[in-house]
């Protein structure tokens, strides 16, 4: 007997969203962690592979990810039946030896020298979505005077390679609503900042994109990426619903935000099979209002910072 199976572009994790006007599985890959598989080149490409093959169509990275190592993973991992868009950012370096493993690198020269970097080390002709990293909001870095840059002249560049045809959309990261009210004319695609089930300092940033049809993109929505930050999966509520429902909290965590507002994808990052099969599986977990009602009720916790 021939077994069939059912064609990765047939399932979507999560159901269904829109980023830069493709249609797209609501929960897509992160990239990130696949740094850790430096010296398992063989079993992050399998993992990449596993992903596309699961219905992961979107994935998020960047050149400063382990300088250039983990796109090159992205590119090694896709195949001509695969029909991945590519989420990558600009902002930022690599910085290997300095105090942090990246550098702001926000200037107008800058942003172009990056993203003609992202398509050497992606392999391709054009990346279908840059995003902006900003330092205005969320987790940043110190950085000098001269890379307080201006939105305007930053985006009139990120336009300029648009037109260019280097790369397709704009999106936004670690903004303020204000930020992105005035960046509204340069057409953005969506927003990524820190958002999770124990940190919702954005909703109204959330509630905006979601007026204006601008993905919403959260990026640590499970917490606890950083010390001091809480952990969504430490919350009893969380751990109740889990056990109710026979699932994980961080699948808790992750049903809640696609719960939350339609607009939400979600890119769960992992270096782990088990854990990228947990993290896509939470796309089936129902969540009844007696559970909504209990999550919502989770207060947003602010990181906590130790003093020496």
């Amino acid at each position: 007997m021939t077994q069939t199976t059912t064609p990765a572009s047939a399932r979507r994790p999560g159901g269904i969203g829109n980023l830069a006007g493709r249609t797209v599985s609501r929960i897509g890959y992160g990239a990130m962690q696949l740094e850790r598989l430096h010296d398992h080149r063989a079993d992050a490409i399998a993992l990449l592979r596993h992903a596309f093959d699961l219905g992961v169509d979107h994935v998020d990275t960047a050149h400063f990810y382990g300088d250039g190592f983990v796109n090159g993973l992205i590119r090694d991992a896709l195949r001509p039946q695969d029909d991945v868009q590519i989420v990558t950012k600009v902002g930022a370096v690599s910085d290997p030896g300095g105090p942090f493993p990246m550098r702001v690198a926000q200037r107008p020269e800058e942003l172009r020298a990056s993203i003609e970097k992202e398509l050497i080390s992606l392999g391709v002709e054009k990346i279908p979505v840059v995003n902006l990293r900003r330092m205005d909001a969320g987790v940043t870095i110190p950085f000098p005077d001269d890379q307080q840059v201006d939105l305007d002249d930053q985006l009139a560049e990120l336009t300029a390679l648009r037109d260019a045809g280097k790369i397709g959309a704009i999106g936004l990261s670690s903004v303020s609503i204000d930020v992105v009210r005035h960046a509204l004319p340069a057409g953005i695609a969506c927003v990524q900042n820190p958002y999770s089930l124990v940190a919702r300092d954005d909703e109204d940033l959330l509630e905006f994109c979601a007026s204006e049809q601008i993905a919403w993109v959260p990026y640590f929505p499970l917490g606890g990426a950083i010390p001091g930050m809480a952990k969504v999966t430490d919350e009893p509520a969380v751990l109740a619903a889990a056990e109710r429902l026979g699932c994980t909290p961080a699948q808790i965590g992750l049903a809640w935000l696609l719960h939350h507002n339609s607009q939400t994808l979600l890119i769960p990052g992992t270096a782990t099979i088990s854990h990228l099969e947990a993290n896509l599986e939470a796309g089936a977990v129902t969540l009844d209002d007696e559970t909504l009602a209990a999550l919502d009720t989770i207060p947003t916790r602010p990181a906590v910072t130790s003093r020496g």
